[in-house]
């Protein structure tokens, strides 16, 4: 099996499971215990929390543990509007993942904010002064993520915050982590969401980093955890093991990024060289170093995935989140692609783990997979 879709999930990395083990078992204090064994938790967490926030070029305190990407989206959206908002007013783009477009749709129903949706080109990028037109006096937020998780478009963020000063700032960076650069000062947002399970720490962690001045509405009530920002039992050993991938991640990002940015470069090259139908989706090359999604009119993207399955070689449609739906994607038909098109994409995610022969035996398989559905008129 060769396994491209990184960007739904990726393996856990032996380091950062050998760091969370002993959290599951000798260590598995409650870190808001007070004896020694619960001591010993809130230790490893406040370790954690301090190697994320230098991962991040932040504050300890403005990091909060969360239960993954989703749950990042949720507190830093509402977290923030509800929080002290200047306005009603949101501003945010029609390609963003589900937990960020779902979050503004609840705020907008529910307590009656305007969201404002920023136009993209045909390659999924939002034009910084198409934002500084959207901003009102009573703007409350703007959330453009890093990098889209199905096209793997990369966002100018320094350049669309530094049009919204004043104005907070949220990016969803799941995409991004281990690929791009996380700093918080050089992106100069107030506000990004990664999840674990994206960078070689297993499902069910997260962070997000809230800016220390901003006043937060917490979603989740109880205990007070989290500095009052999330209430809920930590998760020890996820935190442990995300912050040891954050870590080795930014650690390795550089080189990681050249080489799976060459592998990608000739796949995407030998695809469209291949392949007649294919055509590329997202930006030509400010796109992540793994991700190469493509469009194949004429056929169907599930039947071409199940044929390349038969193949050995695991992809997606696009986002894991909306799989098994019947509509076609909404970041596709926001760049300007019918719905039709829409149905026919297909997303491969490189990893780091990736090898050039996977590559080209991938390119090979995705020409044999795309000739064999044409040929049934799929």
């Amino acid at each position: 099996m060769i396994y491209l879709d990184n960007a739904a999930t990726t393996p856990v990395r032996r380091e950062a499971l050998e760091a969370m083990w002993p959290h599951l078992t000798s260590g598995f204090g409650n870190p808001s215990s007070h004896h020694q064994v619960g001591e010993a938790a809130a230790a490893a967490l406040l370790e954690a929390r301090r190697s994320v926030a230098a991962s991040l070029g932040c504050r300890p305190g403005e990091v909060t543990f969360t239960s993954g990407g989703t749950e990042s989206d949720n507190l830093a959206i509402k977290g923030v509007a509800l929080g002290a908002p200047r306005g009603r007013h949101i501003v945010t783009t029609p390609i963003e993942h589900e937990a960020v477009l779902d979050s503004c749709d609840y705020l907008r129903r529910l307590h009656g904010f305007e969201i404002t949706l920023l136009p993209v080109d045909a390659a999924g990028r939002v034009d910084p002064a198409d934002l500084a037109r959207a901003l009102r006096s009573d703007t409350t937020l703007v959330s453009v993520h890093y990098a889209n998780n199905e096209v793997g478009t990369v966002q100018p963020v320094a350049e669309l915050a530094a049009v919204a000063q004043g104005v907070p700032f949220h990016t969803d960076a799941v995409q991004a982590g281990g690929w791009l650069d996380l700093n918080v000062t050089t992106l100069g947002v107030d506000a990004l969401s990664l999840s674990g399970h994206k960078l070689g720490a297993p499902p069910g962690i997260g962070a997000v980093f809230l800016r220390g001045r901003l006043p937060i509405e917490p979603l989740l009530h109880g205990g007070g955890q989290e500095r009052g920002k999330r209430s809920g039992t930590e998760n020890v050993a996820g935190a442990v093991a995300l912050a040891v991938a954050l870590r080795l991640a930014g650690e390795e990002r550089v080189l990681a990024a050249a080489r799976t940015s060459t592998l990608r470069d000739e796949f995407i090259s030998t695809v469209l060289r291949d392949t007649p139908s294919a055509r590329l989706t997202g930006h030509a090359t400010e796109r992540l170093p793994g991700t190469a999604s493509f469009v194949f009119p004429g056929t169907s993207g599930e039947a071409v995935l199940l044929e390349l399955e038969q193949h050995g070689i695991v992809c997606s449609s696009g986002s894991a989140c909306a799989a098994g739906s019947s509509e076609p994607s909404h970041v596709l038909t926001a760049m300007g692609l019918t719905a039709e098109v829409a149905h026919t994409a297909v997303r491969f995610a490189l990893g780091v783990g990736t090898s050039a022969a996977d590559a080209v035996e991938a390119a090979a398989s995705v020409r044999a997979a795309v000739a064999a559905v044409a040929s049934l008129g799929a």
